[in-house]
């Protein structure tokens, strides 16, 4: 896996909360040989032994649960020992969820059909919003408690926590609640906003809010980004150049000293990203990650 990175011409990964523990031997030997780097994790990682898929948001801080949200804080802890191994500088984590029905496929849908300015959509879209903001506190005070938890052991490390953007508008924070939880930790370096470039494009493009705008708001508190364009409406993880993303324009509002991560879909090819790659280093002088 490491090698088809390094041929891809990457020097750099992010390894990400999909890597089974049986893999991590091999990454943590290529690691100390010097044939990679690691720049940071993306939990949980690795994947808890008794999930057998790709789940990252399979115990969440907001879980009813109290047992599932110990098992989120103890799974992330472990992140934070595996992000040590590597001398990783940052960790991406999901903040959990709000439990409700989901709405946001439907504004999708409708969006794919040319519907976006029907009555329908109007509606379900203020469904989404009443909803959500109805019953959102009892699940940000649970995120915050998981945080302050995690915060000590990070903090001692120098590894920064990146609350990453998420493309469901059920999930937690949205924009409003990431502007409050930056203004709770601002005097709490490690803590910081991780901008997914594909995220944040679903939602603009459903109407939710304006991507530019977005970034000059969240620009003094960005981490660190993802990487990946979009096709309209919301099929993501494309390499960058392919899909409705103004990357040049975007990139304006982006710090210069923070990680750029490429996550795209394994159904993507060599060849595209080797194509998408040398378009982006004609364009820009910025190092890049591959997310594993």
């Amino acid at each position: 896996m490491v090698e088809e990175i390094l041929e891809l011409g990457f020097d750099t990964i992010e390894i990400s909360h999909g890597l089974k523990v049986s893999l991590l031997p091999g990454i943590i030997r290529a690691f100390e040989e010097k044939i990679i780097k690691v720049a940071g994790v993306h939990n949980f990682c690795p994947s808890p032994v008794e999930v057998l898929i790709d789940a990252p948001d399979c115990y969440e801080f907001t879980s009813h649960r109290e047992r599932e949200r110990k098992r989120a804080i103890d799974l992330t802890l472990t992140t934070i020992k595996t992000a040590e191994k590597f001398n990783a500088k940052y960790i991406v984590l999901h903040l959990g969820s709000i439990p409700m029905k989901r709405i946001s496929p439907k504004l999708e849908k409708l969006a794919l059909n040319d519907k976006g300015e029907s009555k329908a959509y109007e509606k379900q879209k203020n469904k989404l919003l009443k909803k959500r903001q109805k019953i959102a506190p009892l699940y940000i005070e649970r995120a915050k408690s998981a945080l302050d938890k995690v915060l000590i052991e990070a903090s001692e490390n120098s590894i920064n926590l990146g609350i990453e953007s998420r493309s469901a508008y059920e999930d937690l924070p949205n924009e409003e609640e990431m502007i409050s939880l930056m203004k709770h930790y601002e005097d709490t370096p490690v803590v910081g906003y991780w901008h997914d470039f594909g995220h944040i494009q679903r939602k603009h493009n459903l109407g939710l809010l304006d991507h530019d705008e977005w970034l000059s708001k969240m620009n003094p508190h960005i981490k660190g980004c993802h990487l990946h364009d979009v096709k309209w409406p919301h099929r993501d993880h494309q390499v960058p150049f392919s899909g409705d993303i103004n990357f040049t324009e975007l990139f304006k509002k982006i710090p210069n000293d923070i990680p750029i991560v490429w996550e795209l879909s394994h159904r993507r090819t060599k060849k595209e990203i080797l194509e998408s790659l040398s378009k982006w280093n004609s364009i820009f002088n910025t190092n890049v990650e591959k997310n594993t």
